[in-house]
């Protein structure tokens, strides 16, 4: 194998530092570059002896790698992205090499969808690594069972998170069209993303392109609660391995009727238990450290890709019951004064939702403190202001941070912090929004007490609020 020198523009991101990671386990040598490189993906590449440089310069590129991968965060103006275009250095994208380094040849598991992509991943891949496939992996997120984002092994499996974000400043096409699927999975679909797509329809017609890659001998895992997958679904070539919540108490996300993988009797407690059916015969019980919903969504979602992979059960379920989940997906981080904090990347209304239901019934009559970062593009779109004041509704009290770049919105495009507060209190939630870190955390300090749930949701750094939480509760 020809070695080379890879270098990465926005190493810092999940999936640019999972792929720092695969090329330096390949044999290439890997530098690259980013601004506010935060945990875990920079402990993740100081870990792995990958070194960076914070900032963007000219210099960076010195000396010349044989290619630069973009990322797709990095836009025209990036002064180390002018130098390579001026000095015409070979460039390419996160999608590409992924596709041609390391998933060409291979049966690729990609798992996609608005929701739940980075946990069903992870279960995925430690589902097969149970089973003894040994898959490689790439995942938007730490796996805790693996104490990584990334595995390269010889196995012919690899297991892929595929995201529908664009993939370059030169290629707006989603990620996930570069993924090769064998089974592709995709767990749910709502609008998200308002910055890369017009539309719902636009959306939905990414989704249906990804559908329209796996062959016909693959299979597509389809989330049959989801009315828009269940549409695509009909129009794919490979088999549907379907999936559904029928349960009670689903979360919202309403029943179709008759997935080929569906729950029933789900009990959570220490943890989540329930039954699972395929093709409707008794498969047996499942028992998992998760909690939620859509945790028993994303587990089916797991056993269906499982099974298309051949894995024998009594492996599965063990790997299910051993699961330790990924970071920040309902990470505790510690507990001071009985407080306790977690973290979580939900930043779509309907995840923002899913998120606090879960907590509620895996800490059974806690107050629950809702802390909100709306960083995201959707998070700040004023069209989506209505979803987000019912979600959070669903807390005890609200703290919503600040906004994400406040100037690139004006009164008729951008969230209206002011109005969501006034409707909070009105419903007589406790309710407090501030721009500054500091300012909520002392807030936060001075309405907890004993046995409240502090979950602070959002899809960045946050100020690094988590810490300063469980400092400021221990004074």
């Amino acid at each position: 194998m020809e070695t080379r020198h890879y270098h990465l523009l926005g190493i810092g991101g999940t999936a640019m530092g999972s792929l720092a990671g695969l090329l330096r386990a390949a044999g290439h040598r890997v530098t690259g570059s980013d601004e506010n490189v935060y945990p875990p993906m920079s402990d993740q590449l100081l870990a792995l002896g990958i070194s960076y440089q914070e900032g963007y310069r000219p210099e960076n590129l010195e000396p010349r790698p044989d290619v630069v991968v973009v990322g797709n965060a990095i836009s025209r103006g990036n002064p180390e992205l002018e130098h390579l275009l001026d000095e015409r250095i070979p460039y390419t994208s996160a999608a590409a090499v992924l596709k041609e380094e390391f998933l060409r040849g291979r049966r690729v598991i990609a798992v996609s969808g608005t929701h739940g992509k980075t946990t069903t991943t992870s279960l995925i891949a430690w589902a097969l690594d149970g089973a003894g496939l040994n898959p490689s992996f790439l995942i938007g997120g730490v796996a805790e069972n693996f104490g990584s984002s990334f595995r390269l092994t010889d196995s012919d499996w690899f297991v892929i998170e595929a995201d529908e974000y664009d993939t370059a400043y030169f290629d707006k096409g989603p990620k996930m069209w570069h993924y090769l699927p064998w089974v592709g999975v995709v767990t749910n679909i709502e609008f998200d993303h308002a910055d890369i797509f017009r539309d719902e329809a636009a959306y939905c017609w990414a989704f249906s392109r990804f559908i329209n890659l796996i062959p016909g001998s693959g299979r597509l895992v389809a989330g049959w609660d989801s009315p828009a997958v269940r549409e695509l679904a009909a129009g794919s070539f490979a088999t549907v391995e379907s999936f559904g919540y029928t349960g009670e108490a689903d979360g919202g996300w309403g029943q179709a009727a008759e997935p080929r993988w569906s729950a029933a009797d789900v009990r959570q407690g220490s943890e989540l238990r329930f039954l699972v059916r395929h093709d409707g015969a008794p498969w047996g019980e499942v028992a998992t450290p998760l909690a939620g919903a859509f945790n028993v969504r994303n587990c089916l979602a797991a056993l269906a890709a499982a099974h298309a992979a051949g894995a024998e059960p009594d492996p599965v379920r063990q790997a299910l019951r051993s699961f330790r989940s990924v970071r920040r997906r309902l990470e505790e981080r510690g507990t001071e004064r009985g407080v306790t904090v977690i973290d979580d990347f939900a930043h779509h209304p309907t995840a923002v939702r899913e998120t606090i239901a879960a907590v509620r019934t895996k800490y059974p009559g806690r107050r629950v403190i809702a802390v909100f970062e709306p960083r995201s593009y959707t998070a700040q779109r004023r069209e989506f202001q209505a979803d987000y004041q019912a979600a959070l509704a669903m807390a005890d009290a609200v703290v919503l941070g600040g906004m994400f770049h406040p100037e690139r919105y004006d009164a008729a495009t951008g969230m209206n912090p002011a109005e969501l507060i006034a409707a909070w209190t009105a419903a007589g939630l406790l309710a407090f929004h501030s721009a500054v870190v500091e300012e909520i955390v002392a807030r936060v300090v001075k309405d907890a007490r004993p046995g409240d749930v502090v979950l602070v949701m959002s899809n960045g750094a946050f100020g690094g609020i988590h810490g300063k939480l469980l400092s400021a509760l221990a004074d």
